[in-house]
């Protein structure tokens, strides 16, 4: 089907809102931390919106602008208007749309998220590439938002006697799709009361755009049933954290690039060197990809969260896995990225694994041999051997790499990148001068 054009989708937005019975429209954007950001307008202001964009004040958004610069612009993106499937669908319907955000002039604004993820996916086009990711977010339910009580006390892929977990997920999946939003699988995760949707892949824009939806509607389904649903990378100590695998692969129109059916692993050239750029340059990724003080309590050995810097087919302990090809599905052939968790800005993660992968294509880098063995059991001995390195151990580790970071800031652009290892050192320092519950355990008791 032929994408609409700029005045037949502003057409079709109004005609829809008409339609429906639309009173208020949503205006919805992120900060530099992917949180979601939002002010409604009503139906009448949005011929005006469409055309000329909604003025804010963004010097409280964080990450945005000064105050003696915070006049910003939303313009609402029209191929992104959806009726908000939790609120009346008539007599006052709500919708929503992404905006990019401009400054007052109409020139593009370097600090909004979305800007960063439409500039790398430029720069693979100019490379004549489309870039698909298809993340899997994993989320726990809980009582509430101030305990870790869980729902249920089910494992991996359980079917659970039906219960307000198994209901939830069932209505979240059903919202979704009202939202446009494709699904292929939902399951129970590993640990108890963790739950797991999988989106359908499709480009890199629209999946980011996606995962902010879906973090909200997971959320919204949760707190209708008197429950609480978290992101959060880990939550719970003993238990596997939430992590966000993503699938990701490249196209050339209709032609998957990564797929090569004389290789061992039906990967071509192109899918190595992008393995290789995301080897290479992981450590300095993370902050962004795992950008949270709590992230790093889940990327540690033993609760299937990758540490190490490895590639392989079936192996789950490495951080890159090849799902397995299957005869005719040339187009589903791509690598699994392990490392990012559901609480990252989507549009700046995916920006920064597309532009690791694409500096080894650039520069024609070669992946180390792949790892089928369990990385985990190797000792240090043998893993220096092999070259195998490791993820940054805690947020200021992961900073620190960030910042000398050449790929990451041509990634974010320097208002982001500038304005992000601000906000984290600020969010180190907070951390490190808390004196928390393990520490009055283990010490007041003998010092």
């Amino acid at each position: 089907m032929a994408k609409r054009s700029k005045e037949e989708a502003k057409e079709y937005v109004l005609k829809t809102a008409k339609k429906h019975d639309v009173k208020f429209v949503r205006l919805w954007f992120t900060d530099i931390l992917g949180m979601l950001k939002s002010f409604a307008i009503t139906v009448e202001e949005l011929e005006l919106a469409l055309t000329e964009g909604m003025g804010f004040d963004g010097s409280s958004i964080q990450g945005f602008a000064r105050i003696d610069e915070s006049d910003m612009v939303a313009l609402p993106d029209p191929d992104t208007f959806r009726l908000l499937p939790w609120r009346p669908r008539e007599n006052r319907a709500v919708a929503r749309m992404f905006c990019d955000i401009l400054k007052p002039g109409g020139e593009v604004f370097e600090g909004d998220p979305r800007y960063v993820l439409k500039k790398n996916l430029k720069r693979a086009a100019d490379l004549g590439y489309i870039y698909y990711v298809g993340p899997e977010l994993e989320y726990f339910y809980f009582c509430d938002s101030n305990c870790t009580e869980p729902l249920d006390q089910g494992g991996y892929f359980d079917m659970t006697p039906r219960d307000a977990a198994t209901e939830m997920r069932k209505e979240t999946v059903l919202e979704l799709e009202d939202l446009g939003i494709g699904v292929e699988y939902s399951h129970h995760e590993v640990a108890t009361s963790q739950h797991e949707i999988d989106m359908r892949y499709t480009d890199a824009l629209t999946m980011a755009d996606s995962v902010m939806t879906y973090r909200l509607v997971v959320k919204e389904v949760a707190l209708k049933y008197g429950a609480y649903a978290t992101f959060m990378p880990k939550p719970v100590f003993g238990i596997n954290g939430s992590g966000m695998h993503v699938h990701q692969s490249l196209f050339k129109g209709e032609r998957n690039a990564f797929f090569d059916k004389n290789d061992e692993y039906h990967l071509s050239r192109v899918a190595k060197c992008f393995i290789a750029g995301l080897l290479k340059h992981a450590p300095e990724i993370t902050a962004v990809t795992n950008q949270w003080v709590n992230s790093y309590k889940r990327l540690v050995p033993g609760y299937e969260a990758p540490v190490y810097l490895s590639w392989a087919r079936r192996n789950r302990s490495d951080l890159i896995r090849i799902p397995e090809y299957r005869p005719g599905r040339e187009k589903a052939t791509r690598i699994e990225f392990r490392s990012p968790d559901p609480a990252c800005n989507p549009y700046l993660c995916f920006s920064v694994m597309l532009a690791a992968g694409l500096e080894g294509i650039e520069k024609g880098l070669e992946p180390p041999s792949p790892v089928e063995e369990n990385v985990y059991e190797m000792t240090n001995e043998e893993r220096r051997k092999r070259g195998i390195g490791t993820l940054p151990a805690s947020l200021l580790e992961a900073i620190l790499l960030t910042e000398k970071s050449k790929v990451v800031r041509r990634a974010l652009g320097d208002h982001v990148f500038d304005a992000f290892i601000k906000n984290k050192k600020i969010e180190w320092d907070h951390y490190r001068t808390q004196v928390t519950d393990y520490e009055l355990k283990r010490y007041l008791p003998i010092l």
